[in-house]
């Protein structure tokens, strides 16, 4: 760590949060509000003092930016014809909220009766539904799966294309039905995505959770807070090292250091405080706290493949935004009545369905956008069209994330390790044979889709493998890497209490903590993990 020789004494806290993203910014409010806790969360990022953190359409921005994106990329993918992949995670207060598609989806109840069936007792739909719950401020009259007044804003998008609804159409021709919602724990048809957004303005974790409490005296933000190491003393975490504006601190607790750094950096700092497979940390140089081979296995993300069919006769955004007229339009429209394209999330119709007919419920989404581009970050197309990108919701492809060197500056090894079982490629095959029949329905005829990604010269199985070798990308949905599972398993680093085990007064809580992935997308799960292990937290403090 580049800083001075001498540690600077950071006072102590009852409670250190590590990170302020989805996950950091639920905690920092819950812990925080009991006025006799004292509570210190470090972001490594900065404020989200940034116009395009606000404008929905600002992810096109700060995706790939340095000031929003710690451009952390994977290892070559095996599976993905060798190809390197950017890897977007937020950085800046609200993490990945602050960049991300802004959709609100909480998964299928499935997945969290699974989580139950693996033997994480409280995990199951039911008990995570009120979780949900709590926070949730939806736009809809409240009823039995939705609520209004929480912190976490969801409202219907601001702007509607033409060929989206003809995609409805078509999806439902081929079998898909038409749903209003979801939400509700069976989320298999067609609808459009509810977002976390407030009159057209995005509505990150920072935003909700956050800078509303950040006037409590009890609560300290510090930001360019690069944490080092968990400090661990006789099998016990007792501070946090961290480095900021080039000086060494040191933050003392007296109740619990919790890591909040997503599925990508939360394993790494495990292993830089010596938690995690032996034999890799006496490589890297690091002393051994605690043996814990489960540390950084298990990743798992979305992958998508990403076809992409030009139309013609119906407005898209490439087609809108070449138009220079169109362009100003759009910034006054958004500037005057907060609507138009500048309020879109990057994906506004969703579609779930099954990729073969034995999966008991829907293994697919679908990402349906009014636009097209070669990869984010990049220009529009200049031609109308449509993208239909579409994603395996349950791989069973496993990867990994490791601390790639004892320096906490350095980036991490990132090895999703997409399509490496039969699964996931026929899976993968199967989705574009399926987006190719949805495409050939009636309602889009008078639109002539003609497929530009991957083209019909793909047509045996082997060439749409190699098409979705070649397409395929990450969704920004990694998650597993330090899971929590039941005690028998020795690749669970985490109890069902999220309390890191064999080290005491240790938790983590973000996206790395789950066993398997949610059949969606998953930053609002992720919220929800955070509002239930802060409830474990303080619970388990009154005991």
């Amino acid at each position: 760590m580049a800083a001075q020789q001498a540690e600077d004494d950071f006072g102590t806290y009852d409670y250190i949060v590590v990170g302020a993203g989805s996950a950091g910014c639920v905690l920092a409010n819950r812990l925080s509000a009991d006025p006799t806790k004292s509570v210190l969360v470090l972001e490594g990022g900065g404020r989200d003092n940034w116009i395009w953190f606000h404008i929905p359409a600002g992810y096109l921005f700060a995706i790939g930016n340095l000031r929003a994106d710690w451009m952390f990329e994977t290892a070559p993918e095996p599976g993905l014809n060798g190809r390197t992949l950017a890897y977007p995670r937020g950085k800046v207060i609200g993490g990945s909220s602050a960049i991300n598609a802004m959709i609100y989806m909480r998964g299928q109840a499935a997945d969290y009766d699974g989580w139950r069936q693996l033997g994480l007792e409280g995990w199951g739909w039911d008990d995570v539904l009120p979780h949900f719950l709590k926070h949730e401020d939806h736009i809809a009259p409240p009823n039995a799966f939705h609520r209004a007044g929480g912190e976490w804003r969801v409202e219907p998008p601001r702007i509607r294309w033409a060929i989206l609804d003809a995609i409805r159409d078509a999806a439902e021709a081929a079998g898909i039905r038409k749903i209003p919602d979801f939400n509700t724990g069976d989320n298999e048809g067609s609808s459009y995505f509810q977002v976390n957004q407030r009159r057209g303005r995005r509505w990150s974790a920072a935003r909700g959770f956050l800078k509303p409490v950040l006037g409590r005296p009890n609560l300290r933000l510090e930001t360019h807070a690069h944490v080092a190491r968990v400090v661990i003393e006789d099998g016990r975490a007792t501070g946090v090292e961290f480095e900021q504006n080039g000086i060494r601190h040191v933050a003392h607790v007296r109740g619990e250091v919790v890591l909040s750094a997503g599925a990508v950096v939360s394993p790494k700092l495990l292993e830089l405080s010596g938690i995690g497979d032996a034999a890799r940390l006496q490589r890297l140089g690091i002393p051994v706290a605690l043996h814990a081979p489960g540390v950084g296995e298990n990743l798992q993300d979305h992958l998508q493949i990403r076809p992409v069919y030009k139309v013609t006769g119906v407005p898209t955004l490439n087609t809108a935004y070449a138009n220079l007229f169109k362009r100003a339009w759009m910034g006054v429209d958004y500037a005057l009545f907060r609507n138009g394209p500048l309020t879109m999330a990057p994906s506004q119709v969703g579609v779930f369905a099954k990729s073969a007919p034995h999966y008991a419920t829907a293994n697919l989404e679908y990402h349906f956008q009014p636009l097209s581009l070669t990869k984010w970050g990049e220009g529009l197309h200049k031609f109308g069209a449509f993208t239909a990108s579409v994603c395996n919701l349950r791989p069973s492809s496993r990867g990994s994330v490791h601390a790639a060197s004892a320096d906490p500056a350095a980036a991490p090894d990132i090895r999703p390790n997409y399509l490496s079982t039969d699964e996931d490629r026929q899976v993968a095959v199967d989705s574009l044979k399926l987006t190719r029949r949805i495409v050939a329905q009636a309602p889009l005829a008078r639109f002539k889709p003609e497929e530009h990604l991957p083209g019909r010269s793909a047509r045996t199985d082997e060439e749409l493998l190699d098409a979705a070798s070649d397409l395929g990308t990450t969704i920004f949905h990694p998650v597993g890497t330090v899971r929590m599972g039941p005690d028998h398993e020795t690749g669970a680093v985490l109890d069902a209490r999220l309390r890191v085990r064999g080290i005491r007064g240790l938790r983590v809580i973000d996206a790395s903590v789950m066993p398997r992935i949610t059949s969606g997308n998953t930053n609002s799960p992720t919220i929800m993990i955070a509002e239930k292990g802060a409830a474990m937290m303080i619970a388990d403090a009154k005991r």
